[in-house]
């Protein structure tokens, strides 16, 4: 596997847990159980944005270099 394939995996797995803990956080606050829940939950979703927009222009910077 190259690094440029493990750095997209890598990535993709952290978009899909900022997701979750953002989630997570937002249901905690929507319950009742915790305030401090939309905070966490809104910062993750945010995070996980950012996340997204830099894996699509590492993909796009680096199209020319191989996955294997």
């Amino acid at each position: 596997m190259s690094l440029k394939a493990f750095h997209v995996f890598f990535i993709s797995i952290s978009i899909l847990l900022c997701a979750t803990v953002g989630g997570w956080g937002i249901q905690s606050f929507v319950t009742g159980s915790n305030a401090v829940g939309i905070l966490v939950g809104l910062f993750f979703i945010l995070l996980g944005s950012a996340l997204v927009v830099y894996e699509l222009r590492f993909i796009r910077k680096f199209k020319n270099v191989s996955y294997l």
